[in-house]
């Protein structure tokens, strides 16, 4: 292991026994949140308990505030569903987190079946009776959704039915038609809305039907790019409309898909018979469209892309989509944005990667190959430092779990001095000896895509970010300019949405 100099205050393990920095409370929360399918293992083991067991104890010591904004922010901003549910059942089941739930569950219910959700987690996880507190926010967002919303969200082996809901709320009705709806829900006459699922279970997977689910426009964005694979399987004539769909980057925006969901379609396609370059095309520009408003990052960035063992489990059961796909393309898309850049891949050796963003965000994220090695972080840094090159960021995509040292010599050159160090150093022993010696401005921004809980800097101008979406380049900017952490992003952020759209957020 490598010899830290570091305050024991700050010092902890990871999840391989390497030395590491703590993080905040707050920190370790918003990291777990914004890189989880809730109740899904992950490389290391699911840390759904542990993401509970700290919600808890952040609310208990007063920082229910935060909780609340943190599960409205990852649901509006970051689109991820099942945490914010958690996140809303967890306000509503603590004393000192009751006053939160009324704000956190308007702004995490943009769709109807969040109501669903939300109640039961918390029937779940605390069963009845039901907090007053949840009953009566629940019951406010009971007045959001009309009779298609309802409708569109009954079926299945839901456990708990909205009928349940109105038992156990009683929300008041707003007007006539309203009413009208909470009867039909309490008789079961509610009726069954036109949608794809109900097409397809009640006609097939026919040509016939996909050519007219798609000239209905009923199809959402995340329906198009599950479902494109079995569009092209029938050779739908109106393919045209499909794609245009998916070049619209007002609609991308809108459905809150994260760009990996178009990454996914493009490796299921691809080997399709059907599949032609305009399909390849329309996909690769959805994933443009949500960095196209980005503000270029300016001066020279080295983006450093974790290409190790850890990486290589998928994210989700229902996902093919490894953590290491999401770093491949959330690499590519850095480099679409960057002024200049340099990319380097490591495990615990390091390659130079020649990513032309002219060739397309997905075509460079696929050849990104990744290996079965260890992980060392630090061999970026030290290789910055050994060539003395000069770069304004560096952009670390990584899970964070360090378990192998450099241990080859570190060589770095001034004007005044040559020296060779041949111990192991710590990443962040090498991040100060570039400051030292080659840019004592450089930012450094490390992006966890696992939320194990720790880091591996902890300095001026080093930033930690946690996502799996176009916003951590948001947070770069945020950084940079002064604003401050991904933290103090979610403590400012108290935007209810007033907009209930079916949109298309992560399960």
């Amino acid at each position: 292991m490598s010899k830290f100099n570091w305050d024991k205050i700050n010092q902890t393990l990871n999840k391989s026994g390497f030395e590491a920095y703590k993080l905040t409370d707050k920190e370790k929360l918003v990291s777990m949140v914004l890189t989880t399918m809730f109740g899904e293992e992950k490389f290391y083991g699911d840390n759904t308990s542990e993401l509970a067991r700290l919600a808890v104890k952040m609310i208990e010591k007063g920082n229910g505030q935060f909780v609340a904004n943190l599960a409205v922010f990852a649901r509006n901003e970051m689109g991820l569903r099942s945490v914010s549910h958690a996140l809303c059942a967890i306000l509503a089941g603590n004393e000192k987190g009751k006053e939160y739930v009324k704000y956190a569950v308007l702004g995490v219910c943009r769709r109807a079946d969040d109501i669903l959700e939300i109640l039961s987690c918390y029937l779940h996880v605390y069963g009845k009776p039901v907090a007053n507190s949840l009953k009566k926010a629940l019951a406010k967002a009971m007045n959001n959704f009309d009779e298609y919303s309802f409708g569109k969200y009954k079926g299945g082996n839901r456990a708990v039915k909205f009928a349940d809901v109105l038992k156990i709320t009683h929300p008041k009705a707003k007007n006539e038609e309203q009413n009208k709806i909470f009867n039909a829900i309490i008789n079961d006459t509610l009726k069954t809305p036109y949608t794809w699922e109900t097409q397809l279970s009640e006609r097939g997977n026919t040509k016939e039907v996909w050519e007219e689910l798609i000239d209905s426009g009923k199809l959402g964005m995340m329906a198009l790019t599950r479902n494109l694979n079995n569009i092209l399987n029938v050779k739908a004539e109106n393919l045209d409309k499909v794609l245009d769909a998916l070049k619209n980057e007002e609609a991308i925006k809108k459905s809150k898909i994260l760009p990996f969901r178009f990454y996914s379609a493009y490796l299921k396609v691809e080997n399709n018979p059907n599949c032609s370059s305009k399909v390849l095309n329309a996909l690769e520009r959805a994933v443009e469209a949500s960095v196209k408003n980005i503000p270029v990052l300016k001066g020279k960035t080295c983006i450093a892309i974790d290409v190790s063992g850890s990486m290589d489990g998928e994210i989700s059961y229902n996902s093919q989509i490894r953590c290491a796909d999401i770093a491949a393309l959330l690499g590519a898309m850095a480099n679409y944005i960057c002024e200049d850049s340099i990319i380097m891949t490591f495990d615990t050796t390091l390659k130079r990667q020649i990513l032309p963003s002219t060739n397309g965000i997905i075509a460079n994220a696929k050849s990104i190959k990744n290996t079965e090695g260890g992980t060392a972080i630090g061999l970026p840094i030290a290789e910055l430092l050994n060539e003395n090159i000069y770069v304004d960021r560096i952009i670390l995509l990584s899970d964070n779990e360090v378990n192998h040292s450099v241990d080859r010599p570190i060589q770095y050159t001034n004007s005044k001095n040559s020296k060779s160090l041949g111990r192991p150093l710590s990443c962040q022993e090498l991040l100060n000896l570039y400051k030292q010696h080659v840019n004592k401005k450089v930012f450094l921004h490390g992006v966890d895509l696992q939320g194990y809980g720790t880091t591996q800097f902890r300095g001026e101008r080093e930033s930690f970010i946690s996502g799996w979406n176009e916003k951590i380049f948001d947070f770069i900017h945020l950084e940079e300019e002064g604003f401050g952490s991904i933290v103090k992003v979610v403590e400012l952020y108290n935007e209810v949405s007033g907009n209930n759209v079916d949109d298309d957020a992560e399960g």
